[in-house]
């Protein structure tokens, strides 16, 4: 039987999801989760740090500190939402918005590079196992949960 844990472990490893820095854009180091960050901001309209800390699935905490080292790199602006001063808004600056895009070029050209190397027919039965994937994960119990044991 196959060993799907070390698939994952290797999948994880050569998305570089384990690497101290995912990238280097404009003379800034941006980590995996800063990515996820930056990528999350600009998808959502002005969220707010706790919706986005709810997609990732990170504690307020640990959020608040990638935001800061953000906030100060200028990538991310944190606002007050003026009908809740409590709540904050994160939005991209404009260098933001160019490292934020500029990732997502990059991992579009690796995907793109990468779906190269297969057939068209197993180009779609990988995504479609992996939206299949992504569906059970949603159902599962421990989905978005640090695993404690």
């Amino acid at each position: 039987m196959e060993n799907t844990r070390e698939l994952f472990q290797m999948m994880t490893r050569r998305f570089g999801l384990l690497n101290k820095y995912c990238c280097s854009i404009g003379g800034n180091d941006i980590s995996p989760v800063q990515s996820h960050i930056l990528y999350e901001v600009d998808r959502q309209h002005n969220p707010s740090m706790q919706q986005i800390a709810e997609t990732l699935g990170t504690d307020i905490t640990t959020f608040s500190r990638q935001v800061q080292s953000l906030i100060k790199m200028n990538l991310l602006q944190k606002t007050p939402d003026p009908s809740d001063r409590r709540v904050y808004t994160l939005s991209l600056t404009v260098e933001g918005k160019f490292v934020a895009t500029t990732i997502d070029q990059q991992m579009n050209a690796y995907l793109e590079e990468v779906f190269s190397f297969m057939s068209e027919f197993e180009r779609d039965m990988v995504i479609r196992s992996i939206k299949l994937m992504n569906e059970a994960m949603a159902k599962s119990d421990k989905c978005c949960n640090p695993i404690t044991g």
